[in-house]
């Protein structure tokens, strides 16, 4: 890729006060619902397509005491790259020559070309002013607000060899096919044949209708009665039905897009269910891009277009949405796809990923640390990505040790909030083991604050607490990672406590245990008199007895358990069901959420 946008600025954009993000050659935007997504997409629209025909008093930022921006400013950042993606020193002769005499270079002498887009209110007439500037420096984020480019820089045309391609969240080819604007409709377009091809294309429509009007004794009898024409017109004329467009540049009038399994099972876009109209509309854009790289490879210029892709997996299943991945953005250029998919964001290398949060009341983005070695990274997909990837789409975040609290903890968090977790967007993960640093690095590189609640017992000779401060303290010594109690809190069970002793010593839960064990058992054997017999024997148990069975029966009895906590047949307070630990844990949420 011999070039690439690596880093965007805005400010005063929707709900985007100040903001800088960099991006990858593909970069997947993710986060919850409402955190600048959408807005970047179209600030970067803005910017490099052709959004300030749609622009709106409602797009100028409002901060907390209700005061609009007077204007709205988007930079943008273009370096030069290897085949590997890798910044270089100095642009191509072809994308020298496009960009000229904007070109600057940093003090070490790697160039770049950075300009700034400036949307403003015009009082004095309908609409807003969009103009744009040559930045002849690149400065510290921290400063770029003040930064004000010189009116000799300002140039009018956007450029045609960095195209903005946008593909909306509301995307359908059947609707597109008879738009001349869609992507559909720009490569019908370019449709064009040679003088001889035309010549023998049409000859081959001529037959086709003639036969086709032979073999229809309706189509026939019009054919002579309309003949009859002639005596209107001394018989100078001729009538000519044709069922098919008799002339070639007809024929994208009628242009449409059949899919099936075969011939026979083949059917127009619109019996199709909006999953396959998606897939489609996406693939024409990729369709049209490959075409424009063809054709401006041929005149010899340069060519990267910018995709941006609104929640490509909408409709989709997920092995679809798998695929689409693959086929949408193996192709020239760069994109960015905005998603709610942890499918899509599992196809994505993990440096990649840009998630973006309103913590603080403003849109700020966040991505993985830097400095991860490759086996690292490998182990932060393979024990986080791969089975618990709707973390990166967390508000907030709790991890725990295991199979028990994988079962008891969303029971739990109902019982205290009234509500379930994915309600609030938190989301309870079980980390299977006392493994917690692949999920923090993750979560708090992506501005995901996190709470540990862990075990206190001591296994095979190891203390947990000892384990876990260790583990805490090699992520504050070799990390940038701020463990600071804004994003991250850890706590412990009561010593010397794993879960199951937590439940029944500190917290008195016999009752609720035992009749979770007897729904289980009921499940395989609901005779009356064994049930009797085995609520005995349960009841006849010491603690350390009952803490044992549960240890025994993870797996089997927690679900039960969680049931039997929603349902509070004893009339329980919450605090006398959740645990301190798992309370201050919930505590420090709320906090968080508020």
């Amino acid at each position: 890729m011999p070039i690439i946008v690596d880093t965007v600025r805005i400010s005063g954009f929707r709900g985007v006060r100040n903001f800088e993000m960099s991006l990858p050659r593909v970069a997947v935007l993710i986060g919850p619902n409402n955190c600048g997504k959408t807005s970047v997409l179209k600030a970067l629209q803005l910017s490099l397509g052709d959004y300030s025909r749609y622009l709106s008093d409602e797009d100028f930022h409002i901060d907390g005491d209700d005061n609009r921006s007077v204007e709205i400013t988007v930079d943008v950042r273009l370096v030069a790259t290897n085949e590997k993606d890798e910044r270089v020193n100095a642009f191509p002769k072809e994308w020298a020559n496009e960009f000229g005499d904007k070109i600057q270079a940093d003090l070490i002498g790697n160039q770049f070309f950075a300009f700034r887009t400036v949307a403003k209110p015009q009082p004095a007439k309908a609409g807003f002013l969009v103009e744009r500037y040559t930045l002849q420096e690149w400065v510290n984020f921290a400063d770029w607000t003040a930064v004000t480019p010189l009116q000799s820089q300002k140039f009018s045309a956007r450029s045609e060899f960095v195209p903005f391609v946008s593909i909306d969240a509301q995307r359908d080819i059947h609707q597109e096919l008879n738009e001349r604007s869609s992507f559909v409709g720009r490569v019908l377009s370019q449709v064009k044949y040679d003088k001889a091809d035309v010549h023998v294309l049409e000859k081959m429509i001529s037959d086709i209708n003639d036969e086709a009007v032979a073999k229809s004794i309706p189509l026939a009898r019009l054919k002579d009665h309309l003949d009859s024409l002639n005596d209107s017109f001394g018989g100078g004329g001729s009538t000519e039905v044709t069922p098919f467009p008799k002339k070639l540049r007809d024929l994208s009038k009628n242009f449409s897009v059949h899919f099936g399994n075969s011939a026979a099972s083949s059917f127009s876009m619109e019996y199709h269910g909006m999953g396959t109209r998606s897939w489609a509309s996406m693939l024409a854009v990729k369709a049209f891009t490959g075409l424009m790289e063809e054709l401006h490879k041929a005149e010899a210029e340069p060519y990267h277009p910018i995709i941006a892709a609104e929640e490509p997996e909408a409709h989709l299943h997920p092995n679809a949405q798998r695929a689409l991945f693959s086929q949408l953005f193996d192709a020239a250029g760069q994109a960015i796809v905005s998603t709610h998919s942890p499918y899509l964001a599992a196809m994505c290398d993990l440096p990649n990923l840009r998630s973006l949060s309103t913590r603080g009341g403003h849109t700020q983005c966040y991505s993985l640390i830097e400095g991860l070695a490759d086996e690292e990274l490998k182990s932060l997909h393979r024990q986080v990505i791969r089975d618990k990837g709707e973390v990166l789409f967390a508000k907030a975040l709790i991890l725990f040790e295991g199979q028990t609290e994988d079962q008891v903890f969303p029971a739990m968090f109902e019982r205290w909030f009234g509500v379930t977790a994915f309600s609030k967007g938190v989301n309870l993960a079980a980390v299977n083991g006392r493994n917690y640093a692949p999920y923090l690095k993750l979560a708090l590189s992506l501005g995901i604050p996190t709470v540990i609640v862990s075990d206190n017992d001591t296994k095979n000779g190891v203390s947990s607490k000892v384990d876990v401060d260790g583990q805490i303290a090699k992520i504050t010594a070799e990390t940038t990672l701020k463990l600071t109690p804004d994003w991250f809190q850890l706590e412990y069970l009561t010593d010397p406590f794993d879960f199951e002793a937590e439940l029944i010593k500190a917290c008195g839960l016999q009752a609720e245990i035992i009749d979770s064990f007897m729904l289980m058992k009921e499940g395989f054997n609901p005779n009356p008199q064994f049930l009797a017999a085995q609520r005995t024997a349960l009841e006849g148990m010491n603690d350390d007895q009952l803490v044992e069975e549960m240890r025994h029966a993870k797996t089997r009895y927690s679900g039960f358990l969680a049931d039997v906590l929603i349902e509070n047949k004893h009339a329980k307070a919450r605090e006398a069901i959740v645990p301190q630990a798992i309370q201050n844990a919930f505590n420090t949420i709320e906090g968080w959420l508020n």
